[in-house]
């Protein structure tokens, strides 16, 4: 079995409170969940998981999420070459195909319309390794949404690149995608 990096990471500095770059917004039973990206990238190194709840109706949603083709709604001035992330939907982000090139890193490997989408890094020998991401709308009994996201990273197998980023991509992660699952939530709660 694949040696996990994260189990070191964590040994090293991770308590409860500081677990939260792993986990943040996640329930135990989400992190227990199979997700598809589980298919694209078998024995991870890493285990990542974001949830948010979102005051709107899933295929508002999920029409938010397929936005992702457009820009990466995180901290624009970093991973958008400071242009802002559109505030209005985009004609035409929803025809989704497998393929498409999604925040200039991924591409689309897998999805189901208004349920999730399934990236994968464009380039798996890269900095950050390989990477799959599956983004998953789950409908609420009272027709709003939670917005759950799994992460999974085979890190860079030289040594020292792999161990820095093995400590790096969990927090990182954590204050990219926190960014940009809480700007989706207000851009569907507005729009609901």
């Amino acid at each position: 079995m694949r040696a996990r990096y994260h189990e070191v990471a964590r040994a090293a500095i991770v308590g409860p409170v500081l677990d939260v770059a792993w986990t943040w917004g996640s329930t135990a039973a989400e992190r227990a969940q199979a997700f598809p990206c589980d298919r694209h990238l078998a024995d991870p190194d890493d285990v990542l998981h974001r949830a948010v709840d979102v005051a709107a109706p899933p295929a508002v949603v999920f029409r938010w999420l397929c936005q992702l083709r457009v820009a990466p709604y995180s901290y624009d001035w970093i991973d958008n070459l400071g242009r802002q992330s559109p505030r209005m939907l985009t004609p035409g982000a929803d025809a989704l195909a497998v393929g498409q090139r999604v925040m200039a890193l991924f591409d689309l490997v897998e999805f189901e319309l208004g349920r999730h989408l399934t990236l994968r890094t464009r380039r798996r020998d890269g900095i950050f390794g390989d990477v799959a991401v599956t983004y998953q709308v789950v409908p609420r009994a009272d027709g709003t949404a939670r917005l759950v996201v799994k992460l999974v990273a085979r890190y860079p197998r030289t040594p020292v690149l792999g161990s820095l980023v093995a400590w790096l991509l969990p927090w990182g992660d954590l204050v990219m995608m926190r960014k940009q699952l809480l700007t989706l939530k207000a851009l569907a709660e507005g729009a609901a």
